[in-house]
């Protein structure tokens, strides 16, 4: 994008010389009626997805399933379906009114400075997400240097430290641009891959040696926690499906999509009514496909990990992550199923990769313009600042994983921060809900039921991880 083009915009809908983040009449368009029409327009959902699963269920999950067995299977299903509400009034919001998550935040009472307290809790999330965000680079350079050790043998610091630095130049190059096409071209190739290749494994497991039955299925609905799995349930349930920061940054894609654009601004007008409701059916559908490819992967995975990895006590951990994870494949296909593991890792976790590379830059960019830093509001400054961060984040990420060097512990503490900071979201979501969203536009009496629910496991979950994980109920 020019920095004129920026300023100008286009009258042309879908074009990217248009500013993504600014209501205009002459950029309103009709939404599709028909059901191929919206297909035609997703997009947000598939780049979530492919952000979303690879560090929470390549890794998570899957080390779950080897800890823990069978028995835990019923809070992957809740952990994927419980929070897709969420997600779905908050976008309603943003195409609405044409702001992104942050910027609702930042209106809910009490504020602190110039934004909210919302606000300051995503600042403190991210930091602790910037430590997971290594363990997904970390993840992909032990898969590179395992197939490929470029320095030294596979798996040797030299050959590891050249392939994180060779995996973050890659990020920043690709997407250099700030450009939203690149990253749906990327996660919609991503996600076909692994979704296909993932859901065929855990469907062909009854074939092998680690066949599963409908006995083991009934025992992972018996909803217990088993002792010493506490700790990774809690962060699976932040990481797998859509997390808070997941609909937070959903909402700028949707802006970049288009969907708040097409609808125009609020006129008044029963005109623009109407394109809100087309438009707001097309986001809906676009959850829907995410939701359902990423419970799929969530459940393919866990069941993965509790057939082969749990009978015979192996539970992916530091660098050995990546080793044991291939196991799935090598004790079921043979040795040369490693390899098709190692790519296919490389795919989820890249994806990840680039779907966080992508979006965190852009939610730095709109908080640094909420603390009076730079003007949001200018396409140039706002583009400029996007493509900065887009530098600076994956060789910060990067440091991160150098340090630590162990990419399950890094993801889940990710996770458990992720977790907290979604009671914050729900909480946010109600008041907006109330004070922006015109009856017309909320949910029917079953959603809003599902609302309910949601936001009630949520809060007690959330509740939990404060309480239990950090301690504060010892004594």
């Amino acid at each position: 994008m020019t920095d004129e083009a920026a300023k100008t915009g286009s009258t042309a809908p879908g074009t990217e010389t248009t500013d993504p983040y600014a209501l205009r009449p002459e950029n309103v368009h009709e939404a599709p009626t028909t059901l191929p029409g919206r297909l035609r327009h997703l997009g947000p959902g598939l780049v979530l997805s492919a952000a979303v699963v690879g560090s929470g269920e390549l890794i998570v999950t899957t080390s779950l399933g080897a800890r823990a067995g069978f028995v835990l299977l019923w809070l992957v299903i809740i952990s994927t379906a419980v929070k897709v509400w969420v997600q779905l009034e908050l976008a309603g919001w943003t195409i609405l009114t044409g702001k992104p998550a942050l910027r609702g935040f930042a209106q809910i009472p009490p504020r602190i400075g110039r934004v909210g307290w919302i606000n300051w809790l995503w600042i403190g999330m991210d930091f602790t997400k910037m430590i997971q965000r290594g363990g997904i680079i970390g993840g992909v350079a032990v898969a590179c240097s395992i197939l490929w050790p470029i320095v030294g043998a596979p798996l040797s610091f030299p050959s590891v430290l050249t392939w994180t630095a060779l995996i973050t130049a890659g990020l920043v190059v690709l997407l250099h641009s700030g450009r939203y096409s690149v990253v749906e071209r990327s996660a919609v190739l991503a996600v076909g891959f692994f979704t296909v290749s993932t859901v065929a494994l855990a469907l062909g497991l009854p074939l092998t040696p680690f066949a599963y039955g409908i006995e083991d299925i009934g025992t992972g609905m018996s909803f217990a926690i088993p002792s010493g799995a506490l700790g990774i349930a809690v962060s699976m349930f932040g990481l797998t499906g859509v997390g808070a920061d997941e609909m937070t940054t959903y909402t700028y894609w949707c802006l970049e999509k288009g969907y708040a654009r097409w609808t125009g601004p609020d006129d008044g007008t029963e005109q623009r009514a109407r394109r809100a409701e087309g438009w707001l059916r097309v986001m809906r559908l676009d959850v829907l496909v995410s939701w359902l490819v990423c419970t799929l992967c969530t459940f393919s995975f866990y069941v993965i990990g509790a057939a082969v990895l749990h009978p015979q006590n192996l539970v992916p951990s530091g660098n050995d992550m990546i080793s044991t994870l291939s196991r799935i494949y090598t004790d079921t296909m043979g040795a040369w199923a490693e390899y098709l593991f190692l790519f296919g890792a490389i795919a989820v976790l890249g994806a990840t990769a680039i779907g966080s590379a992508a979006s965190v830059p852009r939610l730095w960019t709109n908080t640094l313009g909420l603390l009076g830093f730079i003007d949001w509001d200018d396409p140039v400054v706002r583009h400029r600042t996007i493509r900065i961060l887009t530098m600076s984040f994956p060789p910060l990420w990067a440091a991160f994983y150098l340090f630590a060097r162990s990419p399950v512990l890094m993801v889940q503490i990710g996770g458990i921060g992720s977790g907290v900071f979604l009671i914050a979201v729900v909480i946010a979501v109600w008041r907006l809900r109330s004070s922006e969203v015109e009856p017309r536009f909320r949910s029917g009496k079953l959603a809003t039921a599902a609302l309910v629910i949601s936001s009630v496991a949520i809060g007690v979950l959330g509740l939990y991880t404060i309480v239990d994980v950090f301690g504060l109920g010892a004594g």
